[in-house]
């Protein structure tokens, strides 16, 4: 279901991308209309509505993983959640999508070197069943990643317009 998130919804998610540890104070402070306690409520319905969620995001190339590669992996028919339940399982795995289109799963991964990708890929993902084929792509400069990304402003809804319920 989609939430109806305001001006100041959008600041406080804003400033929590800055700053996931950023206190409900600062954050009143910083947006300079709202109190501490009004922060602290909206924070907790934004997590109660999984508009949000707060936790850490690591770099994998700062832990020696500076090899990333999108995998996409065509199952036999029928197999496709197996398989991408499967994909979910690896601890290199950072993303698994089920897709539509020439492939049925996209899956991310990161590894410390190409060898342990092109092993991951022919010795690991080519055993698991289900899987016809798989093509992948290395992504040797990636510009924008999940902890760049903020939320558009396309998403918010002027107060004017929340009040009359559109």
């Amino acid at each position: 279901m989609t939430q109806i998130i305001d001006r100041i919804d959008q600041a406080i998610v804003r400033l929590l991308l800055e700053d996931g540890r950023m206190s409900s104070a600062e954050i009143a402070r910083r947006i300079g209309e709202v109190s501490e306690r009004s922060v602290r409520y909206r924070i907790n319905k934004l997590l109660e509505n999984d508009v949000i969620h707060i936790s850490a995001i690591v770099n994998p190339k700062t832990v020696g993983l500076p090899v990333t590669a999108n995998i996409f992996i065509e199952a036999e028919p029928g197999r496709v959640l197996d398989v991408a339940q499967t994909m979910a399982e690896f601890e290199c795995v950072n993303y698994v999508a089920c897709s539509i289109g020439e492939r049925d799963l996209s899956v991310q991964v990161y590894s410390r070197d190409n060898e342990e990708l092109y092993r991951f890929v022919a010795d690991i993902i080519g055993n698991v069943p289900g899987v016809r084929k798989t093509s992948t792509m290395m992504l040797p400069l990636v510009l924008k990643d999940i902890y760049d990304w903020q939320m558009p402003d396309a998403c918010t809804v002027e107060d004017d317009e929340e009040r009359k319920g559109t």
